[in-house]
């Protein structure tokens, strides 16, 4: 899957148009509901007394017939520069979903993006979480949507693990079906289990900005001078995210 060149000509008829971790519709929830039930619709946004969240936000809506057509832009401004992401619905409905409601809430404002890797076989930017510890979320999970046509990854014999490619915008989770507010952005081939939800990719654009942080690598420490994941040296601050039609 070439991310660049489908983000490109996405991107272009949208304007035409108008181990990854962290350690009609109706309101989500009427009046007097129960604030522990998950939402009614399809995709259960489920609340998560126990994990409050990191800055506070509703519920998505969750309606009966979540829309699964068409792609959203979002563009993450942030210190570095732009960071324009393509969203696709039909690849991941209700991530999308949830990921538009937070941006539309303004979550992802003056939040940093917490976690750099260098690993040969993983290469990713994670952000998402406001408290900027990689523990924090939205304060709801919901199900995975996870990608089934994904190519084996060449550096694992055994073929457990699939290429997520340069390109491609992905959920983290702490396990099955705990997807929350944290995202990486791919910004070189990895190999991971297909255990992650992709819900769309990275514009040319924006790899150029990841590509900058990537280029500073992690912050070292006394106990390790050049570590390969940590909070990445170029500070990245996403001082402003919005949806760009």
């Amino acid at each position: 899957m070439v991310i660049d060149r489908w983000c490109r000509g996405v991107l272009a008829a949208v304007l035409v148009a108008g181990s990854l971790g962290f350690a009609g519709a109706a309101p989500a929830a009427a009046a007097g509901a129960d604030p522990t039930e998950p939402t009614s619709g399809p995709c259960a946004y489920t609340p998560t007394p126990d994990e409050p969240a990191a800055r506070p936000v509703p519920l998505p809506r969750d309606p009966r017939r979540t829309p699964s057509r068409g792609h959203v832009t979002v563009l993450l401004h942030t210190n570095l520069g732009p960071i324009p992401l393509v969203l696709d619905r039909a690849a991941a409905p209700c991530t999308v979903q949830s990921f538009v409601h937070l941006v539309r809430h303004r979550f992802y404002d003056r939040t940093i993006c917490h976690r750099l890797t260098a690993y040969p076989t993983l290469l990713v930017l994670q952000c998402g979480d406001p408290s900027g510890t990689g523990e924090g979320g939205p304060g709801y999970r919901y199900r995975d949507e996870l990608p089934t046509d994904l190519p084996p990854a060449p550096t694992d014999p055994t073929g457990a693990r699939r290429v997520y490619a340069r390109g491609v915008l992905a959920m983290a989770n702490a396990g099955p079906d705990t997807n929350g507010s944290q995202f990486f952005l791919v910004y070189g081939d990895s190999a991971l289990r297909p255990n992650y939800s992709i819900f769309g990719g990275v514009t040319p654009a924006g790899l150029r900005t990841v590509d900058r942080v990537a280029a500073g690598g992690v912050t070292p420490t006394e106990a390790d001078p050049a570590p390969l994941d940590g909070p990445p040296a170029r500070r990245t601050e996403i001082r402003r995210a919005r949806v760009w039609f």
